[in-house]
């Protein structure tokens, strides 16, 4: 059963059919995508192929992915989660979130509570985030949370034909 968790001002719940518009409204916007390797979208139904691979995912224990609701409604607003976790208890996180919401804290609140379930119940100990050059933004979360940054993986990701510097940030269990 997919795990709902909340928060002060969120609920973070199961991505499904139901939210096809809300990813669009996300995913098609330029400056949300701008540090992703995706393209923003053009249509409603290519929300459909995030949606089976966060199932997948959950379904073969290698990820989770929640979206991040505003407390009591429905709407995601943004997605965030586990791209990939191991039995060498090491996880990767990623997030987003749509650009009314930025500047509200919004993101490191989720961000708080997925960690708290990375820790206590996937029983990971690393906690990884790769972030694209320039995306002073997500730096500040991870930097309000006590990720370390490692330093700059050198091409990276290859993604639309070119190779990206990323930089690794880390959180160990210990430090939380």
């Amino acid at each position: 059963m997919f795990p709902t968790l909340h928060t002060d001002r969120l609920d973070l719940i199961e991505i499904t059919q139901n939210h096809l518009s809300d990813l669009f409204t996300l995913f098609g916007d330029a400056q949300v995508v701008r540090f992703y390797n995706l393209l923003p979208f053009q249509n409603e139904s290519e929300g459909q192929r995030l949606i089976d691979l966060f199932q997948t995912r959950f379904t073969n224990q290698t990820g989770i992915r929640w979206g991040i609701a505003l407390k009591g409604t429905n709407n995601i607003i943004g997605t965030i989660g586990y791209n990939s976790y191991t039995t060498n208890h090491k996880a990767t996180i990623g997030y987003d979130l749509q650009t009314l919401h930025w500047n509200k804290g919004y993101a490191t609140e989720a961000l708080q509570k997925v960690i708290e379930f990375g820790f206590e119940q996937l029983q990971v100990n690393r906690i990884e985030a790769e972030v694209m050059q320039g995306n002073i933004g997500s730096e500040k979360v991870l930097n309000k949370l006590n990720f370390k940054n490692e330093g700059i993986l050198r091409d990276w990701m290859y993604w639309n034909e070119k190779h990206y510097d990323m930089t690794m940030f880390s959180l160990l269990k210990s430090e939380f």
